[in-house]
């Protein structure tokens, strides 16, 4: 005889949920979706400004309440957990955390200023990552469903040109989200890690149209730059109740750069 079915459930309705760098691109795109689903959202980065500028959007969008802003640099180990602390004051704890912050600075390994780029790359986008997921365990431990979600990056799994930091970074990134899958696993704690290829945000801005169109026509299996949207669905799916056996995994969202023969 057949086991029933059971349901598992796809709402993220009243969890509390932390995403870093959400004043724009990927990250804004995620607070805005969660907020849509129902989620409580901190929306935090550098600029006091710009996140209470993502909030209004938010409640102008009509989900009033659901999110709140905090000023936070990430590089800051001592503003990590004084933010972390007051998002679970004052939501009532933490269940979902987005390491999204990020950014790109060129460097040249010849150049004395690689060591600026090196130091800064991995402060913001590796090192922060363990500090901001180590400030939200001790919530992350009581709550029902936990989701730690790592936003790396195709150049985890290969590199660009005069990139080398930022790749060293998010090929970082997945191996912290593969280890600490196991570490965290028997709490029934999951770590995934959303790998986005190119994306229209402030990172590609400087890239004009002309070669976006000419780098996703012979590089993208779709042909195309995503929009930050369609990330923030894959990081919305790792942080479902019901995505409860998915850990470990590294995602690509890349229109199927990664396995395209160039």
């Amino acid at each position: 005889m057949l086991e029933p079915y059971q349901p598992l459930s796809r709402s993220i309705a009243g969890k509390i949920a932390i995403v870093t760098g959400a004043a724009s691109g990927m990250g804004r795109a995620t607070a805005h979706l969660f907020a849509s689903e129902g989620a409580h959202v901190a929306v935090t980065d550098l600029d006091q400004a710009r996140c209470d500028a993502v909030v209004r959007e938010i409640e102008d969008a009509g989900y009033s309440g659901s999110a709140k802003a905090w000023a936070l640099d990430v590089s800051d180990p001592n503003a990590i957990k004084t933010v972390v602390g007051a998002i679970a004051a004052s939501f009532g704890g933490v269940d979902i955390l987005v390491n999204n912050a990020g950014f790109a600075i060129p460097a040249d390994i010849a150049e004395e200023s690689y060591e600026d780029s090196w130091g800064q790359t991995l402060a913001v986008m590796l090192t922060a990552h363990q500090r901001m997921i180590r400030a939200a365990l001790p919530h992350l431990r009581k709550a029902e469903h936990p989701r730690i979600v790592n936003i790396a990056s195709t150049e985890g799994f290969g590199a660009s040109p005069g990139n080398s930091p930022y790749a060293a970074a998010k090929h970082g990134v997945i191996g912290l989200t593969r280890g600490l899958a196991v570490d965290l696993g028997r709490d029934g704690i999951t770590v995934n890690c959303v790998c986005p290829g190119p994306i229209r945000t402030g990172i590609t801005d400087a890239i004009s149209e002309e070669h976006k169109t000419i780098y996703a026509k012979r590089r993208v299996a779709l042909r195309r730059y995503a929009i930050p949207e369609e990330v923030a669905h894959v990081t919305l799916s790792c942080v479902l109740p019901s995505a409860s056996f998915l850990t470990g995994a590294a995602i690509p969202v890349d229109g199927g750069l990664t396995i395209k023969n160039a």
